[in-house]
């Protein structure tokens, strides 16, 4: 299985001849290698609802007719605009042909801003906690410091991808404190320097966490699991 990080939150996962991209924000994304015109993945999962997040969602999947997988009013709303969506929950998880997707909480908001500037609420935000060939791979999406990211780390993650960006998120001195709680075997920081509210050196966070690997990933480059 390949996983690589694509700048902001963006994870894509290769596996078993399928393709799984995770908050596609590529138009408008600084950091990010990835052309949106070049992608075509088999699903695409959604944490939450932000424009940060949901991306190129909308153009991606309308062209290749992808389901995206997303929280439910997120997938309702996704639907009203022509989207094959799959409505999930906090707590709920589903096996698909590619491995399991459970959501999980998220201390944050969600909602999508549409071109004439119309907030549209989009539901709960959420993680990801992904179960693919025999791994555990934890997209936490966007949120803050909370206890029950200890339950998690119970599922023996692989992998966690963590927001270190400070301002909307974890900043780097939580985000550590979560990696005590999770006990990933990897964690690779994600959602910072794209915008200047969330600026900031990633060996600060680091420099935070010990005894645990932390991975800093450049976009476009890929980890094998």
């Amino acid at each position: 299985m390949k996983i690589s990080y694509h700048g902001h939150s963006i994870v894509k996962i290769e596996t078993k001849g399928k393709t799984i991209l995770i908050d596609p924000f590529i138009t408008g994304n600084q950091l990010t290698d990835l052309k949106a015109e070049d992608e075509k993945p088999d699903v695409i999962l959604l944490t939450h609802g932000h424009n940060d997040h949901v991306g190129d969602t909308m153009d991606i999947a309308k062209r290749e007719d992808i389901l995206v997988v997303a929280p439910n009013e997120l997938a309702v709303y996704l639907g009203f605009q022509g989207l094959n969506t799959h409505g999930m929950n906090i707590g709920g998880a589903k096996e698909f042909d590619f491995g399991k997707v459970k959501y999980t909480q998220a201390f944050h908001s969600s909602s999508y801003t549409t071109e004439d500037n119309e907030i549209i609420y989009t539901g709960m935000p959420a993680g990801l906690l992904l179960t693919i060939e025999d791994k555990v791979i934890y997209h936490a999406g966007d949120t803050s410091l909370f206890s029950d990211m200890k339950l998690y780390g119970e599922e023996g993650i692989d992998v966690a991808f963590l927001p270190i960006g400070d301002n909307f998120t974890m900043g780097p001195r939580d985000a550590a404190k979560a990696v005590e709680l999770l006990q990933p075997k990897l964690t690779v920081p994600v959602h910072y320097n794209t915008f200047p509210p969330i600026e900031l050196d990633p060996e600060d966070f680091k420099s935070l966490v010990t005894n645990h690997e932390v991975k800093i990933m450049e976009p476009g480059e890929s980890i094998e699991l």
